[in-house]
């Protein structure tokens, strides 16, 4: 499959299309990041130019330094054929720097817990807008109401909706900069934000800087998903789209920060000022905009989230869990479980923090963790694509500061409330941290053996064997041996030693994820004519998974080559394409001694397994024509010891012999 299939067109489109997929998340910061940092400062000084204009003058710079030198400068070149996200920059340094799997499961579990937050605080800091005119109406069940239909339509995909987002986000950022301007232009002294000493001075003199350092990160929380849409949007059309973004997001914020200057009377930590600076003509349509905004903010985190989940899977970071395609949108799918999982959490998160200056307290925390393991990653990329050390170690520890300073800013929120997305992160890492070591544990007790000769020649003589019953036309065993000549043990188990296998057609099948997202080829290995294949198929981690339909292609072409024969072997159904059936070997965990540390993980990826995933889902195979087969995780341990079990079975039989006490004909047994 050809790579440069899935770049995307630079174009007027394409631009307007990333302002409606990218920037939903950092759009709607406006809403509530001065709202917040209003709260943090000192009683009777909400209204202080000296703390404004320093607050202002962190965001804007906050947005210049992390948001587009970081993120839509340097990270967005960092893409793996045209993919962005935390996964997709491990996926380019996996190779050479295995261990760094644990950073990424960081950064991924942060962004995931972020999915569940973001809705959460958006929706309802939207609605609450609706306070300032109609002060009866309930916020609570509102924000439900929105949520609730705001997951219920995931099944039927977004591709009509979709279209329309661009757009809508285009007026929104619009009205973003004609509000401010309106409050601006009449009070030009507040561009004086635009100088760094304001910034500096705030977090030197200010009181609770640190805490209120928190709300400010808030202005920027949408820069990780800004890289992880690169392959929606395309680099170009995100950086020129950004440069419209940014302009009317600073526009905004310095509007608020004049209205807060020029009307303290009005300004207390009750009142959000996004609001307040609307003229009172136009709030009601600026509270219907911003909860449509939010809206379309919250639908790009769910599909964000449905994306890190499916390449997480490809990368074997995550159970294999069932994923819907709704529409022929590229990139477009739909998980149910992780639908209805952040659903419930967004839920949870409204009825437990119960307003937006709570829901503040969680917000932020995961995220940055996020951005940290994503610049942990960044220098792992720069060295492996042998950057200079004086280019790659200033620019990592620069961002590093900025962010662990955040980070420690954050920290502070944790007994408010930054406890529950940590806690959330913290169960997804647990999850994919088991995952991924459960496979990796059971992948060392692999044991292989050689499809030689005489191996072969055992598959043609069961084949044959008229006494063994037939199990299907064609067998297909999933296989994860690299080399095309070996086979595990365990489908050895399962074809000779369980339940001999006797069918027309053996094929040996292993499908290979790699590192390139749109990658799609296969190799056919004839191993006996007619008779025993192994086919390799290798996909990208962002290509979906159908292994059976991969199969009936692949063997069909095989068919009009000559090289195998498909049609049933029954003399009454010779018209008919032969039945076909799927056989996948699990491995249980007996006849094995793992270390103390070991068993928790193997107990916990089984449980997992049993609970959540199955093979039979995850490689897309029809479950009436698929056999699960168990067999122990090691088969042959106590080979190497027959002759100690030899000895003691002698032993025994011995010492029965010994006691046993011979009858005469005559003699009846007495009753003891």
């Amino acid at each position: 499959m050809n790579n440069s299939n899935h770049r995307i067109p630079v174009g007027m489109l394409g631009i307007i299309s990333a302002i409606g997929i990218v920037y939903g998340d950092i759009g709607t910061s406006p809403l509530y990041v001065l709202k917040s940092i209003i709260s943090g400062l000192p009683e009777n000084q909400w209204s202080n130019s000296f703390y404004i204009l320093g607050a202002v003058s962190c965001v804007i710079w906050t947005l210049t330094l992390q948001t587009t030198l970081k993120y839509v400068i340097i990270t967005l070149k960092a893409d793996n054929k045209g993919e962005g996200g935390i996964l997709s920059l491990y996926a380019l340094i996996r190779r050479r720097y295995r261990w760094a799997y644990i950073i990424a499961i960081v950064g991924a579990a942060a962004l995931l817990a972020d999915g569940a937050i973001t809705p959460a605080i958006t929706i309802i800091t939207a609605v609450e807008g609706l306070n300032s005119l109609y002060s009866s109406i309930p916020i609570i069940p509102v924000t439900l109401l929105i949520i609730a239909v705001l997951f219920l339509i995931q099944p039927l995909g977004t591709a009509s909706l979709g279209r329309y987002f661009g757009v809508g986000m285009t007026i929104w950022f619009t009205t973003l900069a004609i509000l401010g301007l309106n409050r601006l232009l009449p009070n030009l002294d507040v561009l004086a934000a635009f100088n760094p000493m304001y910034a500096i001075e705030f977090i030197i003199q200010a009181p609770d800087a640190i805490i209120i350092l928190g709300a400010i990160f808030m202005c920027t929380t949408g820069a990780e998903a800004l890289y992880s849409d690169l392959g929606h949007c395309g680099l170009k059309n995100i950086r020129i789209s950004w440069g419209f973004v940014k302009v009317c997001l600073i526009l905004n914020y310095l509007g608020q920060a004049a209205w807060i200057i020029h009307n303290p009377d009005m300004v207390d930590p009750s009142i959000n000022p996004f609001y307040m600076m609307m003229p009172e003509w136009f709030r009601l349509i600026g509270i219907i905009m911003s909860t449509v905004a939010a809206f379309i903010a919250c639908q790009a985190l769910i599909s964000g989230a449905f994306t890190i989940i499916s390449e997480a899977v490809s990368l074997e970071l995550w159970p294999n869990v069932h994923i819907r395609y709704p529409t022929l949108i590229k990139g477009q799918m739909y998980i149910p479980s992780v639908n209805y999982i952040l659903f419930i959490l967004c839920a949870l998160m409204v009825l437990g923090f119960g307003s937006s200056v709570n829901l503040e307290a969680a917000y932020g925390l995961a995220i940055t963790l996020s951005m940290l393991m994503t610049t942990i990653l960044l220098f792992f990329y720069f060295m492996k694509n042998n950057k200079p050390l004086w280019y790659s170690v200033p620019l990592t520890l620069f961002f590093l500061t900025i962010e662990s300073g955040f980070f420690v800013a954050n920290i502070q929120k944790f007994f408010h409330g930054g406890y529950a997305s940590i806690l959330i992160a913290g169960f997804i890492f647990v999850i994919m941290y088991a995952w991924n070591s459960g496979r990796r544990l059971k992948r060392d007790y692999n044991t292989f053996d050689r499809l030689d000769s005489d191996y072969l020649a055992k598959i043609v003589s069961v084949s044959h064997d008229k006494t063994v019953e037939k199990i299907a036309t064609h067998l297909f065993y999933l296989t994860r041996a690299q080399s095309p000549h070996s086979i595990e043990s365990k489908i050895s188990y399962s074809l000779f030693e369980k339940k001999p296998k006797r069918a027309d057609t053996y094929w040996f099948v292993a499908i290979n994820r790699m590192d390139e997202p749109y990658r799609f080829d296969y190799e056919i290995e004839i191993l006996v004519p007619y008779k025993v294949f192994r086919i390799n198929i290798n996909l990208g981690f962002k290509v979906d998974m159908h292994a059976e339909q991969y199969m009936q292609l692949i063997a069909t072409k095989m068919e009009q080559q000559k090289l195998v024969c498909l049609s049933s072997r029954y003399s009454s159904l010779k018209d008919k394409r032969g039945d076909s059936l799927y056989v996948i070997v699990e491995r249980t965990l007996r006849n094995v001694d793992i270390y103390f540390i070991q068993k928790p993980l193997i107990v916990l990826y089984t449980w997992i397994k049993r609970k959540f995933t199955s093979d039979t889902e995850m490689f897309d195979l029809d479950p009436t024509s698929t056999l699960i087969e168990y067999v122990p995780l090691v088969v042959n341990e106590y080979e190497n010891d027959s002759e100690t079990l030899k000895q003691l079975i002698e032993q025994s039989q011995m010492s029965i012999t010994g006691n046993i006490h011979l009858l005469d004909d005559e003699s009846t047994p007495t009753t003891p």
